[in-house]
Protein backbone atom coordinates (compact mmCIF):
# COMPACT_ATOMS: atom_id res chain seq x y z
CA UNK A 1 0.00 0.00 0.00
CA UNK A 2 2.73 2.47 -0.86
CA UNK A 3 2.58 5.49 -3.10
CA UNK A 4 1.30 4.77 -6.56
CA UNK A 5 4.04 4.91 -9.19
CA UNK A 6 2.04 7.27 -11.41
CA UNK A 7 1.92 9.95 -8.70
CA UNK A 8 4.37 12.83 -9.31
CA UNK A 9 7.16 13.39 -6.77
CA UNK A 10 5.92 16.86 -5.82
CA UNK A 11 2.71 15.30 -4.43
CA UNK A 12 4.56 12.85 -2.18
CA UNK A 13 7.13 15.12 -0.54
CA UNK A 14 7.09 18.36 1.44
CA UNK A 15 8.95 21.37 0.01
CA UNK A 16 11.92 20.76 2.30
CA UNK A 17 12.04 17.09 1.35
CA UNK A 18 12.19 18.09 -2.30
CA UNK A 19 14.80 20.79 -1.63
CA UNK A 20 17.04 19.10 0.94
CA UNK A 21 16.22 15.45 0.42
CA UNK A 22 14.80 14.96 3.92
CA UNK A 23 12.13 16.33 6.21
CA UNK A 24 13.26 19.10 8.56
CA UNK A 25 12.19 18.81 12.18
CA UNK A 26 9.66 21.33 13.44
CA UNK A 27 8.56 22.61 10.03
CA UNK A 28 5.13 23.64 11.32
CA UNK A 29 6.51 25.41 14.41
CA UNK A 30 9.15 27.21 12.34
CA UNK A 31 6.52 28.29 9.81
CA UNK A 32 4.35 29.76 12.58
CA UNK A 33 7.35 31.63 14.01
CA UNK A 34 8.27 33.06 10.59
CA UNK A 35 4.64 34.08 9.95
CA UNK A 36 4.35 35.85 13.31
CA UNK A 37 7.70 37.58 12.71
CA UNK A 38 6.63 38.68 9.23
CA UNK A 39 3.47 40.18 10.74
CA UNK A 40 5.64 42.00 13.29
CA UNK A 41 7.80 43.48 10.54
CA UNK A 42 4.68 44.39 8.56
CA UNK A 43 3.04 46.15 11.52
CA UNK A 44 6.27 47.96 12.41
CA UNK A 45 6.69 49.09 8.81
CA UNK A 46 3.11 50.40 8.66
CA UNK A 47 3.40 52.30 11.94
CA UNK A 48 6.78 53.83 11.11
CA UNK A 49 6.20 54.53 7.44
CA UNK A 50 2.60 55.70 7.39
CA UNK A 51 2.06 56.98 10.92
CA UNK A 52 5.41 58.41 12.06
CA UNK A 53 3.74 61.82 12.26
CA UNK A 54 1.48 60.38 14.95
CA UNK A 55 4.52 59.87 17.17
CA UNK A 56 5.38 56.24 16.52
CA UNK A 57 9.04 55.24 16.79
CA UNK A 58 11.09 52.06 17.08
CA UNK A 59 11.63 51.30 20.76
CA UNK A 60 14.15 48.47 20.23
CA UNK A 61 17.51 50.29 20.35
CA UNK A 62 19.27 47.78 18.11
CA UNK A 63 16.52 47.83 15.48
CA UNK A 64 16.46 51.63 15.92
CA UNK A 65 20.18 51.74 15.12
CA UNK A 66 19.59 49.83 11.88
CA UNK A 67 16.61 52.06 11.10
CA UNK A 68 18.62 55.25 11.67
CA UNK A 69 21.71 53.97 9.85
CA UNK A 70 20.22 52.16 6.85
CA UNK A 71 16.60 53.24 6.80
CA UNK A 72 13.50 51.03 6.88
CA UNK A 73 15.11 48.35 4.72
CA UNK A 74 18.00 48.05 7.15
CA UNK A 75 15.57 47.47 9.99
CA UNK A 76 13.66 44.85 7.96
CA UNK A 77 16.92 43.07 7.09
CA UNK A 78 17.98 43.13 10.74
CA UNK A 79 14.66 41.72 11.95
CA UNK A 80 14.64 38.93 9.38
CA UNK A 81 18.29 38.13 10.13
CA UNK A 82 17.24 37.60 13.76
CA UNK A 83 14.34 35.41 12.63
CA UNK A 84 16.71 33.32 10.50
CA UNK A 85 19.14 33.05 13.41
CA UNK A 86 16.45 31.76 15.79
CA UNK A 87 15.02 29.36 13.19
CA UNK A 88 18.42 27.88 12.33
CA UNK A 89 19.43 27.69 15.99
CA UNK A 90 16.24 25.77 16.79
CA UNK A 91 16.87 23.39 13.89
CA UNK A 92 20.34 22.72 15.30
CA UNK A 93 18.96 22.18 18.80
CA UNK A 94 16.28 19.86 17.38
CA UNK A 95 18.96 17.44 16.20
CA UNK A 96 19.59 16.43 19.83
CA UNK A 97 16.58 17.81 21.76
CA UNK A 98 13.55 18.32 19.56
CA UNK A 99 11.29 18.95 22.57
CA UNK A 100 13.44 21.88 23.75
CA UNK A 101 13.60 23.37 20.25
CA UNK A 102 9.82 23.07 19.94
CA UNK A 103 9.33 24.90 23.25
CA UNK A 104 11.71 27.67 22.19
CA UNK A 105 9.82 28.14 18.91
CA UNK A 106 6.43 28.16 20.64
CA UNK A 107 7.70 30.68 23.20
CA UNK A 108 9.22 32.91 20.50
CA UNK A 109 6.05 32.69 18.41
CA UNK A 110 3.91 33.64 21.41
CA UNK A 111 6.19 36.54 22.28
CA UNK A 112 6.23 37.91 18.74
CA UNK A 113 2.46 37.45 18.49
CA UNK A 114 2.04 39.59 21.61
CA UNK A 115 4.14 42.31 19.94
CA UNK A 116 1.95 42.12 16.83
CA UNK A 117 -1.22 42.46 18.91
CA UNK A 118 0.34 45.37 20.83
CA UNK A 119 1.31 47.11 17.57
CA UNK A 120 -2.18 46.60 16.16
CA UNK A 121 -3.69 48.00 19.35
CA UNK A 122 -1.43 51.06 19.08
CA UNK A 123 -2.49 51.53 15.48
CA UNK A 124 -6.15 51.46 16.44
CA UNK A 125 -5.85 53.63 19.55
CA UNK A 126 -3.36 56.33 18.63
CA UNK A 127 -3.00 56.67 14.88
CA UNK A 128 -4.61 59.14 12.55
CA UNK A 129 -6.21 56.14 10.83
CA UNK A 130 -8.79 56.21 13.61
CA UNK A 131 -11.32 59.07 13.44
CA UNK A 132 -10.42 61.72 16.00
CA UNK A 133 -13.84 61.63 17.65
CA UNK A 134 -13.19 58.02 18.72
CA UNK A 135 -9.93 58.79 20.54
CA UNK A 136 -9.82 61.39 23.33
CA UNK A 137 -6.19 62.54 23.49
CA UNK A 138 -6.62 66.17 24.50
CA UNK A 139 -3.78 68.57 23.76
CA UNK A 140 -1.05 66.11 24.75
CA UNK A 141 1.52 64.99 22.17
CA UNK A 142 2.40 61.32 22.51
CA UNK A 143 5.54 59.54 21.36
CA UNK A 144 4.46 55.95 21.11
CA UNK A 145 7.02 53.15 21.26
CA UNK A 146 6.53 50.16 18.97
Amino acid sequence: MGDSPDRPDHDRYSPTQRLLGKQLPLEWETTLFILASALDVFMTWILLYYYADDGFFESNPIAGFFLDSWGPRGMVYFKFAMVAFVAVLCQIIAIKREDIARRILYFATGLVSCVVIYSFTLLLRYSSAVPSDLVEMGDTWYRIAI
